[in-house]
């Protein structure tokens, strides 16, 4: 399965529909929220399943605050992660994610990519897209592929 990451687009579309191309066919869409009222418009541009959740610039949105399921059999806890008290650190939003149970945990918010594996727990961050926060300012989303039998890949890409 091959799935996409981004996050925090800000209605600001141009690198999304960029990353999308690039990507190639997709099995699925994830999007770690902040998108500010856009997410019919991020799932018209993708013919598979999109989960879309809500950031804290996502007022008054029904969107969710963070969703858990499972893909090849890995469980993904995803969360935008501003209530995790991301900014300050992954320790909150690690220890959540492991009380969980998740293989897998997935966050946006701090606008900087990062991937990190640890012994029982991936987290992944896909950096913002839009509005970069890291050196360099180039957006950033992530390609996780996955097969049946449980492995992920990451891969971290720039706009």
């Amino acid at each position: 399965m091959k799935i996409l990451i981004v996050s925090d687009t800000h209605k600001s579309h141009g690198n999304l529909e960029k990353a999308i191309q690039d990507a190639g066919r997709i099995d699925m869409l994830i999007h770690l929220g902040d998108v500010e009222g856009a997410e019919d418009y991020i799932r018209a541009l993708v013919d598979c399943p999109a989960h879309i959740l809500g950031g804290n610039n996502d007022f008054f949105s029904d969107l969710p605050r963070e969703e858990e399921f499972f893909v090849d059999g890995l469980h993904l806890f995803i969360t935008h992660g501003h209530y995790y008290y991301v900014s300050m650190g992954e320790d909150h939003l690690k220890e959540e994610a492991r009380g969980r149970g998740a293989d897998i945990v997935m966050y946006g918010h701090t606008h900087r990519p990062s991937i990190t594996r640890e012994k029982d727990l991936t987290v992944v961050n896909p950096g913002s897209i839009a509005y970069p926060r890291q050196e360099g300012r180039r957006g950033t989303y992530v390609l996780m592929e996955t097969d049946e039998n449980g492995k992920a890949e990451f891969a971290l890409k720039y706009v």
